[in-house]
Order: C-alpha cells, then sequence, then structure tokens
C-alpha cells in the first residue's frame, strides 16, 4: 500500500474491523480492480506571441487569476500551491528518432509557457483552423495552471541514444505486497501534471498540449484529481475523512527543499539530473463502502489522528507531533498505526520524509455498482530508495491495507526547470 495521508507519508489500526456479513474486502477488491494577474499576448505576423495588457486586447473579460513563473532553476507544479484541479496523463513515445523526440518537447515547452502565463491565442484567420480550441474564450486566463514533465524509465531504453543519461535510481514502478497493479496503468515514457484553479483549464490545457505533440506522443493512462478545501479549517481531508498532509515539510524552507526534494549531480547520477526531483505517483483506490461500516474508534487507531481535528492522538491540536516518547507502550497510538510506522521520529527518519502534494479522485462506480474513488498519491524525492521506497517499506501489512488498493502510477524523474525563454524542457538529455 502506499501511505496516502501521512504527515509526510505519516500514518494507521488495530486488527479487530467489523464487516458485514457476505461481503469481503478483498472480494471487493477483486472485482473492482478488473474492471498573479497576467499579461495577454497577441500574435505578430509570424505567428509567434508577444505580450499585450489584457485589459486592451478584450473588454467585459474576467480578472486575470495569478500565474505562476514557468521559468527557472526547478519546474513549477512542485513547490507550487496545490490547486483545486489536476490531470495526470502518461505517455509513450511514438516519434521515430531524436530530432522527432526533441521537437516534441520543444513544442511541449512552447505550449506550457504561453498556457501556464495566458493570453491571446494566433489568428490564423477564420479559413484556417483555430489555434485554440476556444473553451476558455478568446482570452486565455492562466488561472494558476502548472504544467509538470516527469520522465520514465522506458524513455532510456535504445530508441533514442539516452540510455546513459538515465537517473541512477528510476526505474519501473516497484509492486509492494498488498499492491494490486494493473501494468496498463502504470508507468509511461513521459508523465504530464497539469494542475489549475479550475477543471476546464485542466482540460484546455491537456488538449492543447495533445493536438501539438499528437505524432510523437500517444496516451498510455489518464488520472482526473480534484483538492477538497479545508473543511472546517486546516489541511484539507481525503476521501476517507482524515486531513491529508498535516506534516508535509514545509515549501518555505529552502534548505530543506535543497535536502528532500532535489536532486544532486554527481556520484552515479548523471550531471543534467540537477534541479530535477523523483516524482512518484501511485494511484489508489479507497474500498470506502467498506471503511464508512468501521468504528470512528477504529478508523482513527489505523490512522494516529482524530479524525475531526486531525491531531495526533496523543495531542489536542492537527500541526501538534505525535508524543512517541510518552506513548512508549502505544497505548495512544498504535504501534501500527499509518502514522508512527510511516515516520516513527526516532531521530533516523529525517531524511526520508517526503514532500507530498496528492489529490483525490472521484471516477464514479465499476462495472459491478462499486464506488470507485480514491487518491492520487504524488510525492517528490530527491533520492527515491532513501525516501519514498524506504517508507513504503514500512508500511507493508500495517492494518489500512483492507481498505485501499494502489493499481496504478509509476516512478517518473521531474525534469529541471526551464532557465530562459531560448531553453526548453529535456533539453539536458540532448545536449
Amino acid at each position: 500500500m502506499t501511505c496516502p495521508f501521512s504527515s509526510q507519508h505519516d500514518e494507521a489500526l488495530p486488527e479487530s474491523r467489523a464487516e458485514s456479513p457476505g461481503l469481503s474486502r478483498r472480494g471487493l477488491m477483486g472485482g473492482a480492480l478488473g474492471v498573479a494577474a497576467t499579461a495577454a499576448v497577441v500574435a505578430t505576423a509570424s505567428g509567434r506571441a508577444q505580450a499585450v495588457d489584457p485589459s486592451t486586447a478584450a473588454s467585459g473579460t474576467a480578472k486575470a487569476a495569478a500565474a505562476y513563473p514557468f521559468q527557472g532553476e526547478h519546474q513549477q507544479g512542485i513547490l507550487t500551491p496545490v490547486q483545486r484541479h489536476a490531470a495526470y496523463v502518461a505517455f509513450d513515445v511514438t516519434a521515430a528518432d531524436r530530432d522527432e523526440l526533441q521537437a516534441a518537447l520543444r513544442e511541449l515547452t512552447d505550449q506550457a509557457r504561453f498556457l501556464t502565463k495566458g493570453g491571446i491565442p494566433a489568428d490564423h484567420g477564420i479559413g484556417a483552423t483555430p489555434a485554440d480550441d476556444g473553451i476558455l474564450g478568446p482570452v486565455v486566463p492562466a488561472d494558476a495552471l502548472t504544467a509538470t514533465v516527469s520522465v520514465g524509465a522506458s524513455l532510456f531504453d535504445d530508441r533514442f541514444g539516452l540510455s546513459a543519461l538515465k537517473p541512477a535510481r528510476l526505474r519501473r514502478m516497484d509492486e509492494f505486497p498488498n499492491d494490486s497493479l494493473d501494468r496498463s496503468v502504470c508507468d509511461g515514457d513521459l508523465l504530464l501534471q497539469l494542475c489549475a484553479d479550475n477543471v476546464d483549464t485542466v482540460t484546455h490545457a491537456l488538449r492543447q498540449i495533445m493536438r501539438s505533440t499528437r505524432g510523437a506522443l500517444q496516451v498510455r493512462w489518464r488520472k482526473d484529481g480534484f483538492m477538497s478545501p479545508p473543511r472546517p479549517s486546516g489541511t484539507p481531508r481525503n476521501l476517507l475523512g482524515f486531513k491529508d498532509g498535516t506534516a508535509n515539510p514545509s515549501t518555505a524552507d529552502s534548505a530543506l527543499m535543497d535536502r528532500l526534494v532535489w536532486t544532486k549531480a554527481g556520484g552515479d547520477e548523471p550531471a543534467w539530473v540537477a534541479g530535477g526531483s523523483y516524482h512518484v505517483v501511485r494511484v489508489i483506490r479507497m474500498l470506502v463502502e467498506f471503511w464508512d461500516r468501521v468504528s470512528l474508534l477504529e478508523q482513527q487507531q489505523m490512522i494516529g489522528r482524530d479524525r475531526v481535528t486531525g491531531a495526533p492522538l496523543t495531542g489536542t491540536h492537527e500541526f501538534d507531533v505525535p508524543a512517541y516518547a510518552t506513548d512508549s507502550t502505544g497505548d495512544a497510538i498504535p504501534f501500527t498505526a499509518h502514522i508512527r510506522l510511516a515516520n516513527p521520529r526516532n531521530g533516523k527518519t529525517d531524511d526520508q520524509q517526503m514532500l507530498r502534494r496528492s489529490f483525490n479522485y472521484d471516477a464514479g462506480t465499476d462495472a459491478n455498482g462499486q464506488l470507485d474513488m480514491g487518491l492520487i498519491f504524488t510525492a517528490f524525492n530527491a533520492d527515491l530508495d532513501r525516501q519514498f521506497v524506504t517508507v513504503q517499506k514500512r508500511l507493508v501489512d500495517e492494518p489500512l491495507v483492507d481498505y485501499i488498493a494502489p493499481y496504478g502510477g509509476g516512478y517518473y524523474f521531474a525534469l529541471p526547470g526551464v532557465r530562459d525563454s531560448g531553453d526548453w524542457l529535456g533539453r539536458g538529455l540532448f545536449a
């Protein structure tokens, strides 16, 4: 399983779990798994875009939403505040050769640079195919859109001459005990993480990027997510009803992010990885129909936190630090609790923390009429094995595994950022 709610991966419950007669949790699982105001742009005669004040571009338009900088040492969408909506789309690269792959990455970068800034799409005339699908109106809002591009291990096979450049710890996603992986919705050569404040902004960005890279990228799998607002306050909740991300490391602490998020070049890592991050995505179905029949006491002991306040069971407030030293017998927070397994806070696990940026998902019902919902667990790591994998191994066979089923996702490497207007995502791979 993969820690859905931890502080850092922080949280879990004892073995006495009530279940309705005639229903098997694993039976359900098996049946289910089979089945900032911004400048707008106008086009020049060459078809390129240039900045103009959006207030002069169109009248009666809504106020432009904040835009996050596209250029920088690191990609956006990692330290960026979490938006309300997201799409995770994995692609298989179908480019014929290195030149086609480079062209696709340049085009993807150009599209992302424009879409995340917002503006007026190029006008090719009424007799030509529109440059934009128009679903956001004549002026594309930034709407806090971020586009994060990561690459999978399979991109480093013998097709493009990149095998010697593979990040040292990048590989096909491990299958841990209690996982139910469906490899058709795992892995992929490239992952696109799109996040924005509104779902139509995410949809628009995906359509624009896909139409411009169609000849080189083919969708392998996709999962859409959403972030619930704080209810009633504090950290948002996941679909098991618990606050998710309470003890996430602070993105405002640059030294901490440098240690926990950004991968360093040198040693066994190739030079181009500097500024990137190991990007873990785990699609976890939550068996909510069984979870909803479990007592509140048992739920809280499984997680290690109070469901209402989010406080650890040794505290009273959400951000209280679990007091394991004074709970040495596990009477308050069981030794099998998710937060205690994920981060035992024994002085040896500080460097195992990871930056989590997860989203809920709701895919309706499956072919058996059961609710299909859960978590798109997302984490960024400086070192995949030191952080995510180490924590995940501690969570094997925790009591929570009867209520969750990780089945999709993958390991990826988030590319370093675009440094200037002439740079493009992935350029370091071809230097």
